[in-house]
């Protein structure tokens, strides 16, 4: 054989060797989560498990993923891992009314990779919204855009229908698809169905969901919105608030909101400062009528004495009887599919990676509703790690950080 010709056979084969050798095969993972205690809802996994991490992307979820080609490994065997949370009714426009809050401090810290605004702007306002806090956030946020033009910011506009402009909504809508997920109704005070009507157009016009804030009045009743009012995939959100009246005398769950869910509404938690009480929730979950989603309609009164942050209602669920899947589920999955995003509020490999990890601690904890009562429990959930698009943005326990005996000397400090 001519000696180019068998060199060249030699190279060809020696690629293919290396080609199929584990080395060559084998990516360089970025991070490592080892021996976690996995809980995905939409993978329907809930044990021990390996995360791996390249670029921004979950790469890989399985057993003994080897470490000897990580540039950092985390061993989390005595945390539960979970995707990155989803709160579906917060408020973040930060430059806004008086009572929004600026999102990473208080979501990326209690887990939450993507937080929905819920209705703090309107269309006149949206576009500053997005410019001054969304596109600067590390959180991803999105939005319910308020069919009130110019937002939260009072009964002045919020009880005037002329702000309640349909076909600028649905302009706004259509021009952010990406960002704005649906349509949200609050604070209406007159008693007519004027905002919930329009707010249910915008949303029907736009194809997108809605969310209604409700305080039932003489002749605009609560059964009425549920079953002639919205439609199937809309939410209710301050289920528990002490506003409805569907319990009955027996605390009983009245028949009517059975039969709402069976329509296909859906029931959010909207914890707040004044829509989330243990006398209305205690019962109802007694008897199976669990919330969809969860979520903590956190802001500025909400954020102090009830403690409406994610991880501590969370905490509170807990504590009142749902198992940590049933949370997992109606933290991630559940309002992932509720605003249509279901490529969110999972682990799934080639994800976005964006997990929360949790430490479940015993003890003896007290836990306030929006009527200042006290719940006491024995079980608590503190968010000791975040990662938020393939990075490392909150790590209370330096789990991620090199011992200091080893760190070097200073100029290494970043």
């Amino acid at each position: 054989m001519d000696r180019q010709i068998r060199s060249s056979v030699i190279a060809i084969g020696l690629v293919l060797c290396l080609a199929g050798s584990p080395l060559a095969a084998q990516e360089i993972i970025d991070i490592l989560f080892k021996n976690g205690h996995v809980i995905d809802p939409h993978n329907e996994r809930n044990g021990r498990f390996d995360i791996a991490i390249i670029g921004n992307k979950i790469h890989k979820v399985g057993k003994d993923i080897p470490a000897s080609h990580a540039k950092k490994v985390i061993d989390l065997s005595e945390f539960y891992v979970t995707p990155g949370l989803i709160d579906l009714h917060t408020h973040f426009d930060a430059y806004g009314a008086d009572l929004n809050l600026q999102p990473d401090h208080h979501t990326l810290t209690n887990g939450v990779t993507t937080a929905v605004d819920a209705g703090s702007s309107g269309h006149k306002g949206f576009e500053k919204f997005k410019a001054e806090t969304i596109d600067k956030s590390k959180t991803r946020m999105l939005a319910l855009l308020n069919i009130v033009g110019a937002g939260m910011y009072g009964p002045e506009v919020e009880d005037d229908p002329k702000q309640m402009d349909v076909d600028a909504a649905v302009r706004m809508v259509k021009k952010y698809p990406d960002t704005i997920v649906g349509i949200k109704t609050a604070h209406y005070e007159p008693a007519n169905w004027t905002a919930v009507d329009n707010a249910r157009q915008a949303a029907e016009k736009s194809n997108t969901v809605l969310m209604v804030d409700f305080r039932p009045k003489e002749g605009r009743g609560y059964r009425e919105l549920l079953l002639e009012h919205m439609r199937p995939g809309d939410m209710h959100t301050h289920v528990y608030s002490r506003r409805f009246d569907w319990l009955d005398e027996n605390n009983k769950v009245k028949s009517y909101m059975w039969e709402a869910r069976k329509k296909g509404i859906l029931f959010d938690v909207g914890h707040g400062n004044g829509s989330f009480y243990y006398r209305k929730a205690v019962p109802a979950l007694k008897q199976g009528f669990l919330p969809d989603t969860i979520s903590t309609d956190i802001h500025k009164r909400s954020i102090m004495l009830p403690r409406a942050n994610m991880a501590t209602t969370m905490s509170k669920f807990l504590n009142l009887g749902l198992t940590l899947e049933q949370i997992i589920e109606r933290t991630t999955v559940a309002p992932a599919k509720a605003i249509r995003r279901t490529e969110l509020g999972t682990l799934s490999e080639g994800a976005e990676a964006d997990i929360a990890v949790f430490r479940l601690s015993e003890g003896k904890f007290g836990f306030l509703d929006s009527g200042r009562a006290k719940m006491i429990g024995d079980k608590k959930l503190f968010c000791v790690l975040t990662v938020r698009n393939g990075a490392i943005v909150w790590d209370t326990e330096g789990l991620a950080a090199t011992e200091f005996t080893n760190a070097g000397p200073y100029t290494n400090f970043k």
